[in-house]
């Protein structure tokens, strides 16, 4: 091969890679307008709702291919609302979710992939009471775009899962409160305007706390 034809090569190979580079956007979580609901089951009465915060995460989206797509994410436990504030501390307490041993739940991605035009499985790392453990949440992506203000650029996301509250060590009242946790997120990530910057040199104290719209 000649000189001029490696050059030549090697501008088209550097090129596509900026190309394949530059379809993945990043983005940060909206943590006003995502949260996380899950409900489990009481004495065999009903199956109560809890409602938590995500405190910050971030997001890599691939629209056009979503295995290289990722997520890290931190719930923050000590926002817990069962709707009143003796269940809340008694949960938040050393039996159950223990948010003075570790205020917050943290979530990694490991693969995601795509089912269909819209549905995939995002599969991670759950860290809970400094336990981990591998879940899979099956997830709709919902809409990507401006908001109605123009202000941002959204992409919207629906998950399902079910945990085993067992294997995060959370044994207490075997005979009350059910074993199966059924969780949904929804979630709003909005892109990043500063996308040189990689999502995992985000400091721990940013916020992700974006200029407010009117719903």
């Amino acid at each position: 091969m000649s000189f001029a034809r490696a050059i030549a090569l090697t501008l088209i190979l550097a090129a596509c890679a900026a190309g394949a580079h530059a379809a993945s956007s990043s983005y940060r979580y909206d943590t006003t307008h995502s949260q996380i609901v899950f409900s489990i089951d009481h004495n065999g009465y009903s199956r109560p709702f809890g409602r938590l915060h995500i405190a910050k995460g971030w997001l890599r989206f691939d629209p056009d291919d979503w295995s290289r797509s990722a997520t890290e994410l931190d719930i923050d436990l000590a926002s817990l609302d069962l709707g009143d504030a003796d269940w809340n501390k008694a949960v938040l307490g050393g039996s159950y979710l223990d948010s003075a041993g570790a205020r917050y739940a943290h979530f990694v991605s490991t693969s995601v992939e795509r089912k269909d035009g819209d549905h995939g499985v995002l599969r991670g790392k759950l860290t809970l009471r400094g336990v981990t453990r591998e879940v899979e949440l099956p997830f709709s992506a919902n809409r990507v775009g401006k908001t109605i203000y123009g202000l941002h650029t959204v992409a919207g996301f629906s998950a399902r899962t079910t945990l085993d509250r067992n294997d995060f060590g959370i044994t207490a009242n075997p005979n009350s409160i059910g074993r199966t946790v059924t969780v949904w997120l929804e979630l709003e990530a909005i892109l990043d305007d500063a996308p040189d910057n990689a999502p995992d040199n985000v400091p721990d104290n940013q916020q992700s706390n974006p200029a407010k719209e009117t719903p």
